[in-house]
């Protein structure tokens, strides 16, 4: 059977526009999980099945991602689309407000979600992506953008979906088994999958694409509040591509904030200690 099958369903929604895939699992409140760069909705997949035993889960693939539509238009892929993605799908499943979880890209749609729209939200949990306002403080310092290359190297046409392509996909396999920590975390069948979603026509570019209008938009340059979502950041304290250090000061920003670390853990949190991240969100939904 293939890894992408399991006691979960496929199913689509239009949403703002776009036609997006999901999986889902499960009945009652509405969790709605966000993946990341490069990612699809698979990463969730530890989660999935955990929470469905109490909530409908929802893991999306975000818009020009694997199964999602792919705008061919690069103004498609900002901020606030992502954003209105978000609200028409919650609204679409015919559900008012959810827990929004996010990793990584989906952790960013996530924070802007939750400014834009707290009222919909019950809960906000990220995992291993800063607060808006500490990573533009990040890429204000030496040691934040030497981590941040790729967004630079992202910026350059055509090049980065070149390489990305050669030697079948390689580098995609070296983001995740490069960064990882516990290596047997990612089997060959996994890698494959990432690599199979990347290569759907027309999805390495819509991918590079939030990258390449991140300058343009607010993510970097906008003042930030108070945010009065209860939040939960998780954070897997090995994570090469951002630094701990962003993680501190949150609760400037956030009136009701817990932050959990793992050590001995890199960037793809959920996926390499699923069952201490499954834990933790628990704890913090069953407070709630």
């Amino acid at each position: 059977m293939s890894v992408l099958e399991g006691s979960w369903q496929h199913k689509y929604i239009t949403a703002n526009g776009v036609k997006l895939h999901y999986v889902t699992q499960g009945n009652g409140p509405l969790i709605v999980m966000l993946h990341g760069f490069p990612e699809f909705w698979y990463s969730w997949r530890y989660q999935i099945p955990e929470f469905a035993q109490n909530f409908k889960v929802v893991a999306l693939d975000l818009r020009g991602y694997n199964d999602s539509e792919k705008p061919k238009n690069q103004s498609a892929y900002v901020m606030d689309e992502f954003v209105r993605d978000v609200e028409a799908l919650i609204k679409g499943l015919g559900y008012e407000k959810c827990i929004l979880l996010g990793h990584d890209w989906g952790g960013a749609i996530a924070w802007n979600f939750a400014y834009s729209h707290p009222q919909m939200l019950e809960r906000l949990i990220v995992l291993n992506l800063p607060h808006p306002a500490k990573f533009a403080e990040g890429l204000r310092t030496p040691q934040q953008l030497l981590r941040s290359w790729y967004i630079f190297f992202f910026q350059l046409p055509g090049i980065p979906e070149f390489l990305i392509q050669s030697l079948d996909y390689q580098l995609i396999e070296n983001a995740f088994q490069g960064m990882a920590i516990n290596k047997s975390a990612f089997t060959q069948a996994d890698l494959d999958a990432y690599k199979d979603a990347a290569a759907k026509r027309g999805a390495l570019t819509a991918m590079l694409s939030y990258y390449r209008n991140i300058f343009q938009q607010r993510i970097v340059n906008q003042s930030w509040g108070v945010l009065e979502v209860p939040t939960l950041m998780i954070w897997g304290e090995n994570d090469t591509a951002l630094g701990k250090e962003l993680t501190y000061g949150t609760q400037a920003y956030v009136k009701n904030f817990q932050i959990r670390y793992i050590p001995n853990c890199s960037h793809w949190v959920q996926q390499e200690q699923p069952q201490l991240v499954n834990h933790y969100i628990r704890e913090f939904l069953g407070e709630h």
